[in-house]
């Protein structure tokens, strides 16, 4: 450990900066917001640092550092352009035991300013010992994903319960697993929903009811995990997924995503496949109940969105007549999301106005769809699980008014590394996807915008970096 990581305090504390630039004005601005008494010496002022001065949120030594300036100072920072000046600041302050920062030089530093994120009075610092503060910064960005910005409101909220809490419960292990129930069950995502008073409600009544030996409290988060990309699960997403005690998980979710859920949590595989379920619906929508019940944080997660073509009304129908606490969070859905990757928007105003998304899933041999408000030219069609019926697909729509020519673009794995585009038209749909040998998961998407795949296309996957393919087979 290079360095050793504190918080200190610093409102109505004096501090020095020296410098007046651009960079010296960064450091003044993380100071004032921790209520420091901040005076900056310099010739001259960058903007920044000027508008900072006219709100009185500083006080201004229009000259060049002079020794005596860092008397009856707590904390000096030096960023200057000068190494002279730095140098003689990082001197005097350390022979005077002050706690000094030179900007971007890590030997002249006795402390460094790590990448914050500030989620008051929850603050969390990340640092690369000076070595890469880009580095630092992206950390930084990473773990934002990870502390919603309601923390802080959440963390005020413990803080006016917590000797009321110390009362009730004699011992550590029981407070502990109090707030544990609190902080990973429905009053914490009541906050995080905006819902404060609410979140205050559920925890009095809480600590009224609370039992002398807590237990875990179980809930159902059901998940959209997007069509197939990491990076696009939502940060509310990854932030369940990483308190889940079990993951119950589809077919269609792709193993990078799960590798995100909790390494300990225990994962059940529920995936579909034409005439090949591992488990039925029914006992699907049993199993969550039952896993709540236990008192376990159970991940639902779904590929795409829950609510399109997911079931997830079934789902969560079912956990309400149950009793069962859950909440949903949204995905993006596999049309967005491999249109996108492919370049194919799905409305344009020269190609068409309108969308829908329908499932071309068959069952006893039909396809229970208004092919008549389907077939419309300006019209873009999104099929999802219709791999095994274009045949059906292609001639009602054609039998319907669309031209045979219209293009159809077939999207593999749209979104992830192995992502595959086919071209077509409606006349050669069926051969095509014969010929490529496309295998599910696949997007049909219909219409005119398909002609702007090769000019927009933007993404082009590294064939090989994920090699893994959806499928039927449990991933662990």
């Amino acid at each position: 450990m290079d360095f050793f990581p504190v918080f200190m305090r610093l409102e109505q504390r004096d501090c020095l900066v020296v410098g007046g630039g651009k960079v010296a004005a960064r450091k003044v601005a993380l100071l004032v917001r921790a209520g420091a008494r901040v005076q900056v010496v310099a010739p001259e002022l960058c903007d920044e640092l000027y508008a900072l001065l006219e709100q009185q949120k500083i006080t201004h030594l229009r000259r060049p550092f002079e020794d005596s300036d860092i008397q009856g100072k707590v904390l000096v920072i030096a960023g200057t352009d000068r190494e002279d000046v730095n140098r003689r600041v990082s001197e005097l302050a350390q022979a005077a035991s002050l706690p000094v920062n030179v900007v971007d030089q890590p030997a002249l530093c006795s402390f460094i300013m790590p990448s914050i994120i500030d989620r008051s009075p929850v603050q969390v610092a990340v640092s690369s010992g000076g070595t890469s503060p880009v580095l630092a910064r992206l950390l930084r960005a990473r773990l934002e994903s990870y502390v919603p910005s309601a923390y802080g409101r959440l963390a005020t909220l413990v803080e006016s319960f917590r000797e009321r809490v110390k009362q009730r419960f004699s011992s550590t292990d029981q407070r502990r697993q109090f707030w544990e129930n609190i902080l990973q069950g429905e009053v914490a995502e009541a906050l995080f929903a905006g819902r404060d008073d609410t979140a205050r409600d559920l925890l009095e009544k809480s600590l009224q009811g609370a039992d002398d030996d807590p237990h875990p409290v179980g809930e159902v988060y059901l998940i959209g995990a997007g069509p197939g990309d990491p990076d696009l699960l939502t940060f509310r997403a990854l932030r369940l997924m990483q308190m889940a005690d079990v993951v119950v998980y589809d077919r269609l979710v792709a193993p990078p995503i799960l590798d995100l859920a909790r390494r300990d949590a225990d994962q059940i595989y529920v995936g579909k496949e034409r005439d090949n379920h591992a488990l039925s619906q029914e006992n699907i929508n049993q199993l969550l109940v039952r896993l709540a019940k236990e008192g376990k944080r159970v991940v639902r997660l779904k590929g795409g969105d829950p609510f399109i073509f997911g079931r997830g009304g079934e789902e969560i129908a079912t956990l309400m007549e149950n009793g069962v606490t859950f909440q949903v969070v949204p995905g993006i859905t596999a049309a967005s999301g491999c249109a996108t990757y492919s370049g194919i928007p799905l409305t344009h105003r020269d190609y068409a106005q309108s969308v829908v998304f329908v499932t071309g899933h068959l069952q006893d041999g039909s396809v229970d769809l208004n092919w008549k408000a389907l077939a419309h030219s300006n019209q873009t069609i999104v099929f999802y699980m219709g791999l095994h019926g274009v045949g059906v697909m292609s001639e009602q729509l054609v039998k319907h008014g669309l031209p045979a020519s219209t293009p159809v673009a077939l999207v593999q794995q749209g979104t992830t590394q192995n992502q595959r585009v086919v071209v077509s038209d409606l006349e050669h749909l069926a051969e095509t996807v014969q010929q490529e040998q496309i295998r599910p998961p696949t997007i049909i998407i219909v219409g005119k915008v398909v002609e702007l795949h090769e000019k927009l296309q933007w993404f082009h996957p590294r064939p090989g970096a994920d090699p893994r393919p959806f499928g039927g087979t449990p991933h662990r």
